[in-house]
Protein backbone atom coordinates (compact mmCIF):
# COMPACT_ATOMS: atom_id res chain seq x y z
CA UNK A 1 0.00 0.00 0.00
CA UNK A 2 2.93 2.25 1.06
CA UNK A 3 4.91 1.51 -2.10
CA UNK A 4 1.90 2.34 -3.93
CA UNK A 5 0.99 5.77 -2.68
CA UNK A 6 5.35 6.89 -2.85
CA UNK A 7 4.92 5.71 -6.44
CA UNK A 8 1.98 7.56 -7.52
CA UNK A 9 3.40 10.59 -5.64
CA UNK A 10 6.61 10.46 -7.53
CA UNK A 11 5.12 9.86 -10.75
CA UNK A 12 2.75 12.62 -10.43
CA UNK A 13 5.64 15.03 -9.36
CA UNK A 14 7.75 14.04 -11.90
CA UNK A 15 4.88 15.06 -14.54
CA UNK A 16 4.55 18.27 -12.59
CA UNK A 17 8.43 18.59 -13.42
CA UNK A 18 7.69 17.86 -17.22
CA UNK A 19 4.72 20.33 -17.19
CA UNK A 20 7.40 23.28 -16.03
CA UNK A 21 10.15 22.39 -18.13
CA UNK A 22 7.00 21.99 -21.48
CA UNK A 23 5.77 26.12 -20.07
CA UNK A 24 9.70 27.42 -19.92
CA UNK A 25 10.28 26.26 -23.75
CA UNK A 26 7.44 28.38 -24.25
CA UNK A 27 9.73 31.42 -22.95
CA UNK A 28 11.87 32.11 -25.81
CA UNK A 29 14.83 34.29 -25.36
CA UNK A 30 15.13 36.52 -28.21
CA UNK A 31 13.76 34.22 -31.37
CA UNK A 32 10.55 34.35 -32.44
CA UNK A 33 7.87 31.26 -31.74
CA UNK A 34 4.64 29.82 -32.11
CA UNK A 35 4.19 28.93 -28.80
CA UNK A 36 5.13 32.30 -27.41
CA UNK A 37 1.06 33.19 -27.90
CA UNK A 38 -0.03 29.40 -27.16
CA UNK A 39 -1.53 31.22 -23.77
CA UNK A 40 -3.08 34.09 -25.05
CA UNK A 41 -6.84 34.01 -24.81
CA UNK A 42 -9.22 35.68 -27.19
CA UNK A 43 -12.80 37.20 -26.37
CA UNK A 44 -14.93 34.95 -29.11
CA UNK A 45 -18.64 35.12 -28.91
CA UNK A 46 -18.69 35.59 -25.31
CA UNK A 47 -16.20 33.59 -24.49
CA UNK A 48 -12.04 33.29 -23.60
CA UNK A 49 -10.83 30.96 -26.33
CA UNK A 50 -6.94 29.89 -27.39
CA UNK A 51 -5.76 32.09 -29.83
CA UNK A 52 -5.06 29.26 -31.70
CA UNK A 53 -8.54 28.12 -31.93
CA UNK A 54 -9.49 31.92 -33.69
CA UNK A 55 -6.73 32.91 -35.90
CA UNK A 56 -3.45 31.02 -37.57
CA UNK A 57 0.26 31.92 -36.22
CA UNK A 58 3.03 31.90 -37.98
CA UNK A 59 6.62 33.38 -38.11
CA UNK A 60 7.17 35.90 -40.66
CA UNK A 61 11.20 36.10 -39.76
CA UNK A 62 13.82 35.34 -36.67
CA UNK A 63 11.79 38.59 -35.06
CA UNK A 64 8.17 38.81 -36.07
CA UNK A 65 5.29 36.45 -35.30
CA UNK A 66 2.39 36.84 -37.57
CA UNK A 67 -1.06 36.69 -37.08
CA UNK A 68 -3.79 35.44 -39.24
CA UNK A 69 -7.16 36.11 -38.17
CA UNK A 70 -9.91 33.53 -39.49
CA UNK A 71 -12.74 36.68 -39.36
CA UNK A 72 -12.19 39.83 -40.56
CA UNK A 73 -13.99 41.12 -37.22
CA UNK A 74 -11.58 39.23 -34.67
CA UNK A 75 -8.58 41.81 -36.00
CA UNK A 76 -9.34 44.55 -32.82
CA UNK A 77 -9.70 41.21 -30.52
CA UNK A 78 -6.97 39.09 -30.91
CA UNK A 79 -4.74 42.52 -31.17
CA UNK A 80 -5.75 43.77 -27.78
CA UNK A 81 -5.53 40.46 -26.46
CA UNK A 82 -1.86 40.24 -27.54
CA UNK A 83 -1.48 43.56 -25.80
CA UNK A 84 -2.74 42.86 -22.60
CA UNK A 85 -0.75 39.38 -22.38
CA UNK A 86 2.09 39.43 -20.18
CA UNK A 87 4.92 39.09 -22.66
CA UNK A 88 4.88 42.71 -23.24
CA UNK A 89 4.12 43.20 -27.22
CA UNK A 90 2.97 45.42 -29.12
CA UNK A 91 1.00 44.17 -32.45
CA UNK A 92 1.08 46.16 -35.81
CA UNK A 93 -2.18 45.59 -37.92
CA UNK A 94 -2.16 45.63 -41.99
CA UNK A 95 -5.71 44.94 -42.83
CA UNK A 96 -6.46 41.26 -41.74
CA UNK A 97 -2.50 40.75 -40.91
CA UNK A 98 -1.34 41.45 -37.45
CA UNK A 99 2.41 41.71 -37.18
CA UNK A 100 4.21 41.11 -34.01
CA UNK A 101 7.84 42.33 -33.75
CA UNK A 102 9.63 40.52 -30.60
CA UNK A 103 11.41 43.43 -29.30
CA UNK A 104 15.50 43.00 -28.78
CA UNK A 105 15.57 41.37 -24.88
CA UNK A 106 17.47 44.45 -23.15
CA UNK A 107 18.73 44.08 -19.51
CA UNK A 108 14.92 45.02 -18.06
CA UNK A 109 12.98 42.53 -19.86
CA UNK A 110 15.53 40.15 -19.41
CA UNK A 111 14.14 40.91 -15.40
CA UNK A 112 10.64 40.66 -16.26
CA UNK A 113 11.14 37.42 -18.07
CA UNK A 114 13.06 36.03 -15.28
CA UNK A 115 10.39 37.16 -12.77
CA UNK A 116 7.87 35.44 -14.80
CA UNK A 117 10.46 32.03 -14.82
CA UNK A 118 10.56 32.28 -10.92
CA UNK A 119 6.40 32.66 -11.34
CA UNK A 120 6.16 29.59 -13.18
CA UNK A 121 8.68 27.35 -10.87
CA UNK A 122 6.73 28.45 -7.82
CA UNK A 123 3.74 27.28 -9.49
CA UNK A 124 5.65 23.38 -10.47
CA UNK A 125 6.87 23.71 -6.05
CA UNK A 126 3.38 24.38 -5.00
CA UNK A 127 2.05 21.42 -7.61
CA UNK A 128 4.35 18.80 -5.68
CA UNK A 129 3.73 19.92 -2.49
CA UNK A 130 -0.32 19.37 -3.03
CA UNK A 131 0.74 16.22 -4.13
CA UNK A 132 2.95 15.43 -1.32
CA UNK A 133 -0.37 16.54 1.05
CA UNK A 134 -2.38 14.09 -1.06
CA UNK A 135 -0.08 11.49 -0.31
CA UNK A 136 0.25 12.67 3.40
CA UNK A 137 -3.30 12.22 3.85
CA UNK A 138 -3.85 8.63 2.28
CA UNK A 139 -0.71 7.63 4.72
CA UNK A 140 -2.99 8.61 7.46
CA UNK A 141 -5.67 7.42 6.18
CA UNK A 142 -4.22 4.10 5.88
CA UNK A 143 -3.10 4.55 10.21
CA UNK A 144 -6.88 5.58 11.08
CA UNK A 145 -8.02 2.28 9.05
CA UNK A 146 -5.46 0.65 11.19
CA UNK A 147 -3.78 -1.15 7.53
CA UNK A 148 0.03 0.22 9.04
CA UNK A 149 1.09 0.93 12.07
CA UNK A 150 2.96 3.97 13.16
CA UNK A 151 6.36 2.85 12.66
CA UNK A 152 5.29 2.41 8.65
CA UNK A 153 3.52 5.55 8.91
CA UNK A 154 6.50 7.75 9.83
CA UNK A 155 8.69 5.97 7.64
CA UNK A 156 6.14 6.57 4.76
CA UNK A 157 5.92 10.12 5.43
CA UNK A 158 9.42 10.52 5.72
CA UNK A 159 10.31 8.62 2.32
CA UNK A 160 7.04 11.12 0.80
CA UNK A 161 9.28 14.02 1.80
CA UNK A 162 12.28 12.76 0.23
CA UNK A 163 10.74 12.31 -3.25
CA UNK A 164 9.43 15.94 -2.65
CA UNK A 165 12.34 17.22 -1.96
CA UNK A 166 14.47 15.60 -5.12
CA UNK A 167 11.55 17.26 -7.36
CA UNK A 168 11.66 20.53 -5.49
CA UNK A 169 15.63 20.23 -6.16
CA UNK A 170 14.65 19.26 -9.83
CA UNK A 171 12.26 22.41 -10.46
CA UNK A 172 15.04 24.61 -8.40
CA UNK A 173 17.33 23.11 -11.74
CA UNK A 174 15.45 23.49 -14.08
CA UNK A 175 14.74 27.35 -12.97
CA UNK A 176 18.82 28.17 -12.44
CA UNK A 177 19.44 26.84 -16.09
CA UNK A 178 16.46 29.32 -18.00
CA UNK A 179 17.10 31.96 -16.16
CA UNK A 180 21.36 31.37 -17.07
CA UNK A 181 19.79 30.97 -20.80
CA UNK A 182 18.06 34.23 -20.32
CA UNK A 183 21.04 36.32 -19.02
CA UNK A 184 23.30 35.21 -21.74
CA UNK A 185 24.10 37.91 -24.31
Amino acid sequence: MLDEIKKDAGARMAKSVAALRQELTKIRTGRAHTSLLDHVTVEYYGSHVPLSQVSNVGIEDSRTLIVTPWEKDMVQPIEKAIMTSDLGLNPATAGTVIRVPLPALTEERRKDMIRVVRNEAEGGRIAIRNIRRDALHDVKELLKEKMIGEDDERRGESEIQDITDKHVAQVDAVLAEKESELMEI
